[in-house]
């Protein structure tokens, strides 16, 4: 059957939020007198703010007791940063309107919480477009578990096969494949080389560069 459905993630895939994660997470970090490196970081980018701090506080032995309050500092942190700095990715409103055009089912697969997602809808005004969106935050997995894009397509009614996921994170890229769709990466430009990306169906430098000849090749 064709895809009738489109999945995107959001953190640097609609919005240019991975910078300010990364600002949030070193000054948060630095409290604990740790400093990741910037190949440390992409490691765990998709990766939920929780199973980010409890990969980074192992690794470096501090104490569990402190999960809960670094994470909460972290997402407080960052909504605050992306409401005052965050700017759209280029191409946003070209690929909403593309797959509107096809009267595509759309909808919002992130591991970030709620509040951002709420957040990035007010900021963008992508809301009308959407038939669903849905959050890794209170599952038991995040990404790279495909359960976020499994729930997303539920609530659409949409057959996992018949949907196509936009990533831009390699976590993100595992967890639409394990969900049997679709997935077009659109990385970050110093990770475009990246040969890991040989696992999508298409590969990107942005989503402005997505047109017919893209979609016809995916859709077979």
């Amino acid at each position: 059957m064709a895809i009738d459905t489109v999945i995107f993630d959001i953190d640097g895939l609609l919005i240019d939020s991975e910078p300010l994660w990364n600002e949030a997470a070193e000054e948060v970090f630095k409290q604990y007198g740790v400093m990741l490196t910037e190949a440390q970081y992409h490691t765990t980018t998709g990766l939920r703010t929780k199973e980010f701090v409890k990969w980074w506080f192992g690794y470096f032995n501090i104490s569990e007791l402190e999960y809960q309050n670094a994470e909460t500092k972290i997402v407080n942190a960052v909504l605050e940063k992306i409401e005052n700095k965050a700017v759209a990715m280029p191409g946003l409103s070209h690929i909403f309107e593309f797959f509107y055009n096809k009267q595509f089912k759309i909808g919002l697969a992130t591991s970030s919480p709620q509040a951002l997602i709420d957040l990035v809808l007010k900021l963008t005004g992508i809301g009308p477009y959407l038939h669903a969106t849905a959050s890794a935050d209170l599952l038991p997995f995040g990404k790279p578990h495909p359960q976020v894009y499994l729930n997303c397509a539920a609530q659409m009614n949409s057959i996992p096969t018949n949907c196509i996921c936009f990533e831009d994170s390699f976590n993100g890229m595992i967890a639409a494949k394990s969900a049997r769709m679709k997935c077009v990466v659109v990385p970050h430009f110093s990770q475009l080389k990246d040969e890991r990306w040989g696992a999508a169906d298409l590969k990107l430098s942005s989503l402005q560069n997505f047109g017919e000849l893209h979609f016809n090749r995916i859709n077979q």
